[in-house]
């Protein structure tokens, strides 16, 4: 929302941060996902293809502009920021405003003895969002105070189920 200031100028109200904290393998894709030197990233799962579900997110997040998205996927760990979300549909890849990994923030060990949902959690400390969840497909050791916040999903199904789709649907009727 806009504002008068004392000297009749516009003022524009800060930006609200809404951050959607995005895992790839098994939530984009199955969770089945490799590498080879011969054949780079890769699923062995016939009929399946990587980011086979991104669609379903772009869909899901479009009447919601204002949500950002953090990449909470081990794929900036070991490829990179720039990588990963180049990986992403172009409307999902305009939302990435980061990682959950920041060399400059967090030494590599110190992140991987982190259970993801603690890696998100320190993430959230960090930036401050007013609204937030998570969707992952790994739900072991996330922090009690933020459990409500994650969208749980089936590592051969990802976004593809109903039941995920409804969740997020109402998290993001909830901002």
């Amino acid at each position: 929302m806009n504002g008068l200031s004392l000297d009749g100028s516009t003022t524009a109200a800060p930006e609200v941060l809404k951050i959607c904290f995005l895992d790839y393998d098994g939530v984009t894709h199955v969770d089945a996902v490799f590498w080879s030197p011969d054949r780079g990233i890769h699923i062995k799962t016939p009929g399946r293809v990587l980011f086979e579900w991104a669609h379903i997110l772009a869909t899901l997040l479009e009447p919601y502009p204002d949500v950002k998205i953090v990449l909470s996927t081990s794929w900036v760990r070991l490829r990179g920021l720039e990588f990963a979300k180049a990986q992403l549909p172009s409307v999902l890849r305009a939302r990435v405003i980061g990682a959950t990994f920041d060399n400059r923030i967090v030494q590599k060990l110190e992140f991987d003895m982190m259970s993801r949902g603690c890696q998100v959690y320190a993430d959230v400390e960090r930036r401050k969002p007013a609204k937030w969840f998570a969707i992952d497909n790994d739900d072991r050791g996330w922090p009690p105070v933020c459990r409500d916040k994650l969208i749980k999903t089936d590592d051969n199904l990802g976004l593809s189920l109903s039941e995920v789709q409804d969740a997020i649907s109402k998290m993001l009727a909830s901002f």
